[in-house]
Order: structure tokens, then sequence, then C-alpha cells
């Protein structure tokens, strides 16, 4: 059955959050959002494509920066309403050049960074 995506569950501005994992070590890298359309390019190209609501317009992973991401597998959770990108990371997931965005954590109720950025 050839997948479709007007069967996902899309918010009500038509928006799906997608969470960006690495393919081979499962860390997760970004999450971002997804209209239909950007389902459909990022499954015809192979290159993940986002909505971006702050700039209403499509956003291509690393098209100005180099730092593309490339589709591995596309997964639906099992209520539709959200997405996982299995992908191959090029460079910095992440716009302040670290591989993840999840680059600070809690710890005993203290803000602390775990992850420095990546040298180019």
């Amino acid at each position: 059955m050839k997948f479709d995506v007007s069967t996902l569950k899309y918010d009500d501005k038509g928006l799906i959050p997608a969470v960006a994992q690495d393919h081979e070590s499962g860390e997760v890298l970004m999450v971002a959002w997804m209209n239909a359309e950007a389902v459909e390019r990022t499954l015809e190209t192979g290159k993940v494509t986002y909505w971006s609501r702050s700039r209403q317009a499509f956003w291509v992973k690393g098209e100005t920066s180099g730092h593309v991401q490339e589709l591995q597998e596309l997964r639906v959770d099992c209520d539709r309403d959200c997405l996982l990108l299995l992908i191959r990371q090029v460079g910095p997931a992440c716009h302040t050049n670290r591989r993840s965005c999840f680059y600070t954590a809690v710890r005993d109720g203290v803000e602390v960074e775990i992850m420095t950025p990546m040298l180019e």
C-alpha cells in the first residue's frame, strides 16, 4: 500500500512535529515541523525538507550550510501525529554548530552545557 501523507494528523496550522535521529547512533539531533508537502518533498528527494514557522517557507536542511540530512527511513508514530526521521547527518545538525540541538542538560537542578560547537 502506497504511503498517503493525508493520513497523518496535522495540527490546526497543517503541521506535524518531526524528530531527526541519527540512523546509526540513535542520537536525537533536532525537532522541527513539516507540512504535507514537506513530507512529500522529503520522500521524493531523500533530502529532509522542513516547514519554517518563522519564515513561512520550506527549508531544506543544509541547503545553505552544507550540513544536510539524508533520509534513511521515515517512521510514523502510533497516533499518526508525529514523525521520526532516521537520517544521515552531514556536519552539525544545530544552527549553533553543535552535533545536536539538545546540547544542555539539567543536572541536580542546574542547566549545564554538555556539548561544545563542532570545529569546521
